[in-house]
């Protein structure tokens, strides 16, 4: 076969061995990398703690962030990869990178533009938008810390598409190692940077960390032959379908972020030190949400979209149904494990300027933060199965349904639960979000094999309460070999006996209970490729 006949040949459809094994591949690479961006959490919390400097990083990286992911994360991903894999698809890789080309480039200038302007109005976006409790100097500091890192935000609008494009070809390790390049890039700025520029060389190691996150990449470009061309097309009918889809997850994006920003701008009126506790509750989080949710949703949602180019409604809900059971099966006991041992673990980040009664803070917060571990992670696979079939204004409209609820139960629980009402308000909004786009999925593609989901999620209910009453009966005996203090060997050592306890009887209640998707994973990780040739990929 020549070259030329090879570019041209369709891309096949994963099978689902392969992607389980993409997911353990996501998994174990995303933990190494949550486990190694931990370390840098410490660093970060042992020079910081969560008093005044890290609020003012905290509130100053709101707005770079989500310039990222409306610009070039989640927006642009979403919108990017169902067009792309529609060309991959049908063998057109000229077309593809042509693509490719134009929207990197239209991105990269877009970018700029915001960045450009969020960097003249960091005060006001600070004083009025993000933290308007905070004081002048910190509105300062915070402004002066914006602009530092939106040089990251342009950085990013490069590094993001790129994930994209190896995504959609199911090469998923090079994506999975960026962060934790730009968690180096972190750690040079806490560890080294901070001893001449203090709080100002944690954001100068971001925007180092973002350089890092795209070079680490560039490898996998040269793999694929990817052919990038100075074009700005407009007028190109494949780069206005993808800004048509961009548009309206943009605005979804805008509205989930909306959320957040409120929260930190309450937050900002609850007393110092109260927008750090919320913000390093979401972030160790995001750990667990991150190895289960966003690890799966990575490596099905180019298979959905691949799915639906070929018209296969069948491989959709078989394949959106599986990647759900996965994450019903690891987050409901993630959640519950995270309630019950979860202080000893964020007591293990102790020292320097986080004390003991800030860890205690933080874990207050973290306790309502752990049922998004459900929502969220779920709601990576339900709304990846609407962006598939390329339809952004479903979950657009829900995701106002959504911001009111948020509203709501926000004003709701904040006065008896202070910060940590903020947490529960974003989890239980989030779950309404998730309800209500799986019953209109369930609808439109004539069932999401529920059977099977209730099943599953009535199996895993059961071990997770039988896991839960297994870790509260042993936490008096853990505690009486490994007494509870500040030494972190001794909490580490106290935290991993209990989760340790608490997986080994989930896992054991799972086989007793003879949950199907327990049995099927390691065959499904093991199982040899087929002989015929599959998508390029891991």
């Amino acid at each position: 076969m020549s070259q030329t006949d090879a570019q041209s040949q369709p891309m096949q459809t994963p099978t689902g061995s392969q992607v389980a094994r993409s997911a353990a591949l996501m998994i174990g690479v995303l933990a190494f990398a949550k486990l190694f961006s931990l370390s840098e959490k410490w660093i970060g919390l042992d020079r910081f703690g969560i008093g005044p400097d890290w609020d003012a990083f905290a509130a100053a990286n709101k707005l770079p962030e989500q310039l990222f992911t409306l610009i070039a994360g989640g927006a642009l991903a979403f919108a990017f990869i169902p067009v792309f894999s529609a060309f991959l698809t049908a063998g057109d890789k000229e077309k593809a990178w042509k693509l490719a080309s134009n929207v990197l480039n239209t991105i990269f200038l877009a970018a700029v533009v915001v960045a450009g302007t969020a960097f003249i109005f960091a005060p006001q976006l600070i004083g009025t938008l993000i933290s308007p409790g905070f004081s002048p100097e910190q509105i300062e500091k915070s402004a002066a810390l914006m602009r530092i890192l939106l040089f990251s935000t342009v950085v990013f609008s490069v590094s993001g598409l790129i994930s994209g494009i190896l995504y959609t070809h199911q090469h998923f390790l090079l994506p999975a190692l960026a962060p934790i390049m730009y968690d180096v890039g972190n750690l040079i700025g806490v560890v080294l940077l901070y001893r001449w520029f203090g709080i100002y060389g944690a954001a100068i190691g971001a925007v180092i960390g973002s350089c890092l996150h795209l070079l680490i990449q560039v490898p996998g470009l040269i793999r694929f032959r990817f052919r990038w061309r100075p074009i700005l097309d407009w007028r190109d009918p494949s780069l206005r379908e993808v800004i048509r889809l961009m548009i309206p997850r943009s605005l979804a994006l805008v509205l989930a972020n909306l959320n957040l920003l409120m929260a930190y701008n309450i937050a900002s009126r609850l007393g110092e030190g109260s927008t750090a506790a919320l913000d390093r509750g979401w972030t160790l989080m995001q750990l667990p949400e991150t190895l289960i949710g966003t690890a799966m949703g990575i490596v099905i949602f180019p298979t959905l979209a691949a799915l639906n180019a070929s018209g296969d409604l069948k491989g959709k809900r078989a394949a959106m149904s599986g990647a759900l059971r996965f994450i019903i099966l690891a987050s409901i006991p993630a959640a519950t494990a995270m309630v019950l041992a979860g202080r000893p673990l964020v007591g293990v980040l102790e020292g320097g300027q986080f004390d003991s009664e800030g860890a205690s803070r933080v874990f207050s917060v973290l306790q309502f933060w752990a049922l998004g571990i459900v929502t969220h992670s779920c709601l990576e696979i339900v709304a990846r199965s609407f962006f598939a079939d390329k339809d952004m204004i479903t979950p657009l409209i829900v995701g106002v349904v959504e911001a009111i609820v948020y509203v709501v139960l926000a004003l709701l629980l904040v006065p008896p639960l202070g910060v940590g009402g903020l947490a529960l308000a974003n989890s239980l909004a989030v779950g309404v979000e998730l309800l209500i786009l799986t019953a209109i999925l369930r609808r439109r593609w004539n069932g999401i094999n529920e059977s099977a989901l209730l099943v599953t999620i009535g199996k895993t209910l059961v071990a997770t309460v039988l896991m839960g009453i297994v870790m509260v009966l042993v936490t008096p005996l853990v505690e009486s070999f490994v007494p509870f203090d500040n030494q972190r060997l001794v909490l580490l050592l106290h935290g991993g006996l209990l989760v340790a306890i608490g997986g080994v009887t989930y896992l054991l209640a799972t086989l007793i209970l003879r949950v199907e998707e327990v049995y099927q994973l390691p065959a499904l990780i093991l199982k040899r490729r087929a002989a015929a040739p599959a998508a390029t990929g891991d």
